[in-house]
């Protein structure tokens, strides 16, 4: 009489588990136990109770099925099938003519259908079995130029600080965000037992800019006027990404006005704006002239800045 088979505690995870995280899961555990590389002591034995209890919790039918014995069996307890297993149930058999490598527990709900994963565990211990390795997430810096013109790049990464970098020429897509990814295929993870590698993604953080701040596809820029271009209004030439333009400041301008450069922030479906924060820097009194200056101010400008104060 076989032995109770409890998948879920096999798996380490709730009778609740999600597909996604049963997947990522069985990745895991099958790269510890893969007898061509674990080595863990009984990793053929575990690999093999892996792949079984993966083999009937992936598969929606399967997992209904078995979930239909309830949550009293224990693990090695002796089993019998009820006499209506598999009521209501259909089961897939055509899988080839591979023996599986799955517990005489398995045969005795499934049948034919032990066959499922004959293909993904032939052999003793599973051998031939092939996984795609993980996705890896990188962080990269760039400058804000490179988002603005796009275009390619060599970048250096290092998967521990003392490990060998791998130099990666990569293409930086025009208008890229912070926090967006760039994929590079086939250059994450290594795969088990012959299969691919998997992807790696690159977050891209943008170094400081001197002159510039950005928020998403928008930027923002200090620029410092002289009191007579606030007060008087002026045209003076203003950074931006693409190069300075010609930035009308209107008469009676104030410190910490903000206007506005459409289409001039980062490219895009929808192109970010470049704001310009107005800063009003006074010429310092440091010669005789400019004491003068300052002192006709005084005296002709009926002017108080604490008015709002009173």
């Amino acid at each position: 009489m076989p032995e109770y088979k409890d998948y879920y505690k096999i798996m380490g995870v709730a009778r609740d588990v999600g597909q996604d995280e049963l997947k990522r899961v069985y990745r895991r555990l099958a790269r510890k136990y893969h007898p061509d590389v674990s080595k863990e002591k009984d990793a053929e034995a575990r690999f093999k109770e892996v792949q079984e209890a993966y083999e009937v919790l992936k598969d929606p039918q399967k997992r209904a099925a078995y979930d239909q014995l309830g949550s009293n069996w224990r693990q090695g307890q002796e089993f019998r099938p009820p006499p209506d297993w598999g009521r209501n149930f259909e089961f897939s058999t055509a899988f080839g003519d591979q023996e599986s490598g799955f517990s005489d527990f398995f045969s005795s709900l499934f049948g034919g259908a032990a066959r499922a994963g004959a293909g993904r565990a032939r052999g003793a211990g599973g051998r031939g079995f092939a996984m795609p390795g993980d996705d890896q997430v990188a962080t990269i810096e760039i400058d804000l130029e490179d988002s603005f013109r796009g275009g390619t790049q060599t970048i250096e990464l290092k998967s521990s600080p003392r490990g060998p970098a791998r130099t990666l020429k990569i293409t930086i897509p025009q208008g890229i965000v912070e926090g967006q990814r760039i994929r590079l295929a086939g250059q994450g993870g290594p795969g088990v037992g012959g299969g691919p590698a998997g992807d790696l993604f690159l977050e891209v953080k943008f170094r400081k800019h001197r002159l510039f701040q950005v928020d998403g596809r928008d930027v923002t820029l200090t620029l410092p006027v002289a009191p007579w271009e606030a007060a008087l209004g002026a045209t003076v030439p203003t950074p931006t990404l693409a190069g300075p333009v010609d930035l009308r400041i209107p008469a009676n301008a104030k410190a910490g006005q903000r206007l506005r450069l459409k289409g001039r922030g980062l490219p895009g479906p929808t192109p970010g704006d470049q704001y310009v924060v107005l800063k009003i820097v006074l010429p310092p009194a440091d010669t005789e002239e400019a004491r003068a200056l300052y002192e006709q101010m005084q005296r002709t400008m009926p002017f108080d800045p604490r008015a709002e104060l009173q």
